[in-house]
């Protein structure tokens, strides 16, 4: 099984690449700070509920996206 943490952090990291966002620039969309945007990508960080919303909406994507393969 896959660790939940890099499994949701390659897909945030993905997902902003396809929407062609830097980390300064998600982080500006959810209110977030950069480097934390960066620590949850490399798997560093655990994320609470309502930061992975507030991902998910920044990249308006469905939160069951980001914990997906």
């Amino acid at each position: 099984m896959e660790d939940i943490k890099k499994l949701f952090g390659s897909n945030v990291k993905k997902y902003r690449l396809e929407r062609n966002l830097s980390q300064e620039q998600l982080a500006e969309k959810s209110g977030l700070h950069r480097t934390y945007i960066s620590a949850v990508e490399r798997a560093e960080r655990s994320i609470s509920l309502d930061n992975i919303q507030k991902i998910a909406l920044a990249l308006n994507i469905e939160v069951d996206k980001l914990f997906k393969n």
